[in-house]
């Protein structure tokens, strides 16, 4: 578990007991594949989207198996979605640990993605209502229409801004939203409040993928738990980037017009987009969302884990980069 969550007492245990149903939930006759997925849960990151997910339980009637089973499912979903995604990126690293598909190959990584996402559904239909199912799978369209998108998009430098936020709104906002919403609507929180999870969600998820973008210019391999300009290498221009090429006097533009980059090219890219001021702008946006994320937790019901909430963004978004 990471170190974070030892500051909260309140959902520590919680996660752990998430931990333990994502466990139960996995096991499969196939002891390779088992295994294979036990070894990705050792893996996981911070547990964000499941802590998002207990938080906003608890603004309701909440109910201790059914907020952690769904808990479990939003990890579970994230989880599936970065299996795929490294097929698709041919990703060696994920949090600096080898990934599925570079350790067992990517047929085999396909299938445990796949798993996964069937492992969510029997969750799902075992704790949820009719219409979370229903909400569940509008937003797992979106994630993946996010994801091809991208995968469209790539090394196409007349990328807009505008085409930029909505990919990652759906690529990786969608996700935080849909973690904060369905623990405040199925433990019966007012549809108000339960759209404002939403909100909150979708600001805390635009500015942490902001950041992230910016981390490919500005980073280090083991702060971001990935090589640094790994997306801009896989032709992925992202709002650094795009911010740039408004202020490019040409030397950019030649440069990223290539479908392949060297080493010496993404140096040099990276250079070009700080000097433009790319960084600096995309630092700017990333600003203007988490300022409407706090602006909406303000908005919330006075409650002991809105405090943590508020922590919790904050430790997320306000932050060198």
């Amino acid at each position: 578990m990471d170190k974070m969550w030892l500051q909260y007492p309140e959902l520590r245990g919680e996660i752990e007991a998430v931990q333990n149903i994502m466990k139960k939930s996995i096991r499969c006759r196939d002891k390779r594949i088992e295994g294979s997925l036990i070894e990705l849960l050792n893996s996981s990151g911070k547990m964000l989207r499941p802590a998002f997910t207990l938080i906003s339980s608890h603004f309701g009637n909440y109910s201790e198996d059914k907020a952690r089973s769904l808990a479990a499912v939003m990890e579970l979903l994230h989880m599936a979605t970065l299996v795929h995604d490294d097929i698709v990126d041919d990703s060696k690293l994920r949090r600096g640990q080898e990934t599925v598909q570079s350790k067992y190959g990517k047929d085999y990584a396909v299938y445990i993605g796949d798993f996964l996402f069937c492992v969510c559904f029997k969750l799902l239909a075992e704790n949820s209502s009719l219409e979370a199912i229903k909400i569940d799978g509008k937003s797992m369209s979106r994630i993946c229409i996010g994801e091809v998108e991208q995968l469209n998009s790539r090394f196409n430098h007349k990328t807009t801004v505008k085409e930029y936020l909505a990919r990652i709104s759906g690529k990786t906002a969608e996700l935080f939203s849909l973690s904060l919403y369905i623990g405040a609507a199925e433990s019966g929180c007012s549809y108000r409040d339960s759209r404002i999870f939403w909100n909150i969600g979708h600001n805390i998820g635009m500015a942490f993928q902001i950041i992230d973008d910016i981390l490919d210019y500005s980073g280090s391999d083991e702060a971001i738990g990935k090589p640094a300009a790994n997306d801009l290498s896989q032709g992925i221009f992202t709002l650094p980037l795009i911010y740039a090429l408004r202020n490019d006097d040409g030397k950019l533009l030649k440069l990223v017009k290539q479908d392949s980059f060297n080493k010496e090219d993404i140096h040099r890219i990276i250079s070009l987009v700080q000097e433009k001021g790319g960084v600096k702008k995309a630092q700017e946006l990333a600003v203007r969302y988490t300022e409407k994320a706090f602006t909406l937790i303000e908005k919330l019901p006075n409650n002991p884990y809105k405090i943590i909430l508020k922590d919790i963004a904050n430790k997320l978004l306000i932050r060198e980069y």
